[in-house]
Order: C-alpha cells, then structure tokens, then sequence
C-alpha cells in the first residue's frame, strides 16, 4: 500500500539573494516578486496544497522580515508555515537543508522545492514514483537547454553533473572517470526533489555548500533517481524578463 501523501512536509528554499531579479531584490526577496497578483512564495504554497501538502517551512535570509510578515498578514494562506532562519548567514541549498533538518524527524520522506520556480508538473506523481521506488531522492528534471546538467544512465539513476560552459563535469560515473559505452542522458534540474530523510546520515559538510555537492557523494552508493516531467509548463522566475513570461504562461 502506497504511503499517505497527507503526512509529507516541504521546505522552499526562499533565502537566496536574487540578484538576478534586481532592481526589485535591492529591495526586496524574490519570493515577494509577483506574477498576476500573487508572489512565488504564495504560488509554491498553494501549488504544494494541490498535493496535499500543507506543514512547509521556508527558510529567509535576504530582507527576511518582509517574508515573515507576509506569511503572518495572509495567515500562510492556509497552510502551517514554519521558518529556518539564515539572517546571519545565507547557507545555499545544503547548508539551508541541514539547518532545517529538525523540522523533518521522523518524517520518512520529504519535498523540497525553490521558491522562484513555476510549474504544473505533478508533484504526487512525482511523490509516488519516489515511494514506490523507494531511491534516497527523486530529482524532477526536463529535457531543455540548460547550462547545467544532472547526468543520467539508462536506468535514470544519478551519475554525475556537468557546466556546458565551462565543460566541468562532477560525479563518480561521468565519461572522464568511468568508462561506459552507454552515454549518459543530460537532463537539466527542476528545482523539486522528493528526498528521503536518510539523507541526513550523508551530509557530512558544514557551513555553506550546495545539496549537489551531497547529491553527487550519496549517488556513489546510494540510488538517486529521476522524475521526467518534460511535458510540464515549467519556468525559472529569476530575471525581470521572466517575470513576464511567466505572467503569460501561469493565471
């Protein structure tokens, strides 16, 4: 019998400076940039409430206290929203994910996602296939152009990573250190990731660094698998010109 998707918590990881986003993050946090009269932060809290999930906590770093009254004027729309606070210093997405792993005990599994990506991608599927599957993480991935790839074999487990600009590749099966006749399948990351509560065991750094980095270890002995949801409207709201963009693709 399938899990309960009801018992599931997320966090969204809204502390990130935005520069891209700028003039608006001088100031204020990207997850208050709006698109058609909502911002991200209530967009990924209400698209979270679409698969039942409401116990979600938001880590705040850059102009904090504007995300912490918003949540407390709008009641967090409906869902109980709890806060790791980064006021002191921005931990990127594995340092952030460490610090609020309190929030997560005994939970068996977990989503986390990035506050300034817009999507209409299935998250209980997604939540499925990782409980039926049962990998340390499922990473939500699309067949788009992308300076940055997550590398797959054909079983659509994790192998490694890869910069198209600057032809860096990380990862313990990338062709630079694992001989394969099989090529790996570039698919570039969502922002969405199902995670097993395990991983915690794994994360041996500290301070700040990125869950990629975790990624790329634990994928050495433990499976990470994808979740291709190529067919889903899908945008990064991290420049101006997106903003737009997303206005038209999202009501």
């Amino acid at each position: 019998m399938a899990k309960s998707l009801l018992i599931m918590k997320a966090i969204l990881f809204a502390a990130g400076l935005g520069t891209r986003l700028q003039p608006f993050t001088l100031h204020h946090p990207k997850a208050l940039a709006v698109v058609n009269g909502k911002t991200l932060l209530e967009r990924n809290i209400l698209y979270l409430q679409k698969h039942s999930i409401y116990d979600v906590i938001v880590n705040v770093h850059h102009f904090a206290n504007q995300i912490l009254e918003t949540i407390e004027i709008n009641k967090g729309w409906g869902s109980n929203i709890s806060i790791s606070d980064e006021r002191d210093e921005v931990l990127e997405t594995g340092g952030g994910l460490k610090k609020a792993a309190w929030y997560f005990e005994n939970e068996p599994d977990f989503v986390i996602m990035n506050v300034d990506m817009l999507t209409d991608m299935s998250l209980s599927n997604a939540i499925q296939q990782h409980q039926h599957t049962n990998p340390i993480a499922t990473l939500a991935v699309t067949n788009r152009i992308s300076s940055r790839y997550f590398l797959f074999n054909n079983q659509n487990l994790l192998c490694g990573w890869r910069n198209t600009k600057t032809g860096e590749e990380k990862g313990p099966f990338t062709k630079t250190n694992f001989n394969s006749e099989t090529p790996l399948k570039p698919l570039a990351f969502s922002g969405i990731h199902i995670v097993n509560t395990d991983i915690f065991k794994h994360i041996h750094q500290e301070g700040k660094f990125s869950i990629v980095d975790v990624y790329l270890e634990v994928c050495q002995h433990s499976p990470i698998q994808s979740f291709d949801h190529s067919d889903s409207l899908l945008i990064d709201v991290g420049k101006p010109e997106s903003l737009l963009k997303a206005a038209e693709m999202f009501a």
